[in-house]
């Protein structure tokens, strides 16, 4: 079986009056809400919270992502620190 050397994009960040956001180095949207979103980057994951939040542009080819709404926050976290994809809380809790 072949390895797939996993291809890796810069990552920049953008923000413009807590209003609007670009986002490059985008691996996948995790979650979001109205208050919440989790983006996968290359360099961990990213939680945004804030107001009135809409993923406004998404393109997956370009690992790109534009946020709008009234941002309060942005935290960067290690990718492990999360947890793998679909593992649950309680599975998290009793590691």
């Amino acid at each position: 079986m072949e390895d797939k050397a996993r291809v890796q994009h810069s990552h920049r960040f953008c923000m413009e009056d807590r209003k609007q956001a670009q986002l490059t180095g985008i691996n996948d949207v995790i979650s979001f809400d109205m208050e919440k979103i989790i983006l996968e980057s290359e360099c961990g994951h990213i939680t945004i919270k804030g107001t009135q939040l809409k993923v406004k542009r998404l393109s997956v080819e370009k690992h790109e992502v534009d946020v709008c709404g009234h941002i309060d926050s942005i935290v960067y976290t290690d990718s492990n620190s999360l947890g793998k994809k679909g593992e649950s809380v309680i599975g998290r809790l009793f590691r």
